[in-house]
């Protein structure tokens, strides 16, 4: 029969085991701590005060407004067929309801993206169901999102009843849109890749186009339709 080795109580291989597992423990507990912090941080729950869009709403958060970027899909924008059929839309799933926000990401323009519910319904989804928004394949991961897209093209609901010419994906118009710049504007110049906020900016007419035709909400900071006011007002 093998020998099994004994560790005697108060000897130095004793106290070393011991502190082992205790650091072992420590450190589990501080992972599982950890975890729950960051979903508490990743979950937020408050009330939506503001719709900029089809897939952008404004959330009153802790006292503090946040403007909250959807996850997973891609409305028309404000000058497109449907677009303000889908800020509606949105408007009626989530306005000045109570909201939970799980948060997934933030873009390359420092806006938060998210999940959003409203109690059990999860708002980023029925705006597809709904035929208000396409899946944003580019940055989809959830394989519900295109089954719902496929059904609501099926039924021809929101956009999906729209004549086919005026079915553009919103990430084709935005290129199709700043492809178009007239020559002789001077705002062919402009790239959506080369600035970001009001301070980037050297004009009205700079901060207007950046706003319009690349979905940089922020530059309207209070939603009234105006880019960067210290330029423009």
């Amino acid at each position: 029969m093998q020998n099994m080795h004994k560790v005697v109580p108060g000897t130095a291989e004793f106290s070393v085991r011991r502190f082992c597992r205790s650091a072992l423990v420590a450190a589990l507990l501080s992972l599982s701590l950890t975890a729950i912090l960051f979903a508490q941080q990743n979950n937020s729950t408050g009330k939506v005060v503001g719709i900029t869009d089809g897939d952008t709403i404004k959330v009153l958060i802790n006292n503090r407004e946040e403007k909250i970027r959807l996850a997973e899909i891609d409305a028309p924008e404000k000058g497109q067929p449907y677009g303000s059929k889908a800020k509606q839309v949105l408007s009626d799933l989530a306005f000045s309801k109570t909201v939970t926000v799980r948060v997934i990401t933030t873009d390359r323009y420092g806006r938060t993206v998210a999940r959003v519910y409203v109690d059990d319904l999860d708002v980023n989804a029925a705006m597809v169901e709904e035929g208000a928004a396409w899946v944003y394949t580019a940055y989809s991961t959830d394989s519900l999102f295109p089954q719902l897209q496929a059904l609501a093209q099926a039924e021809k609901r929101g956009l999906w009843g729209l004549s086919e010419y005026e079915q553009v994906p919103p990430w084709e118009w935005r290129r199709g849109r700043r492809s178009s710049v007239p020559t002789d504007t001077g705002l062919e110049k402009y790239n959506c890749d080369t600035k970001t906020y009001c301070r980037e900016m050297t004009s009205c007419d700079e901060a207007r186009w950046y706003l319009n035709e690349c979905g940089l909400d922020f530059l309207d900071s209070d939603g009234d339709g105006i880019a960067c006011e210290s330029l423009c007002r």
